[in-house]
């Protein structure tokens, strides 16, 4: 399992264009992938409980994976998330 600790550095935060977008990356990979916020932990690639958790720009959640490419999809998600994708 892979864990990592992300900021929330997207201008209008998890709207739906972006949580799309991050959900169609999410699914990308083969292992599971869940964000963990407020505490709340939702599939990361559910469009809908993506949706629930809301979160605005400056924010912090953590990214978990557990799988054979946890690795490259948690990093992944993170350089999303950054601004850096």
């Amino acid at each position: 399992m892979t864990t990592k600790s992300v900021q929330i550095k997207l201008e209008g935060g998890l709207e739906a264009r972006p949580v799309a977008l991050l959900v169609q990356e999410a699914s990308k990979y083969e292992s599971t992938v869940y964000f963990e916020a407020a505490g709340r932990k939702v599939n990361a690639k559910s469009l809908i409980g993506m949706m629930s958790l809301g979160l605005a720009s400056g924010e912090d959640l953590k990214v978990i994976a557990d799988g054979p490419d946890e690795r490259s999809a948690v990093e992944s998600i993170r350089k999303f998330l950054s601004g850096e994708a």
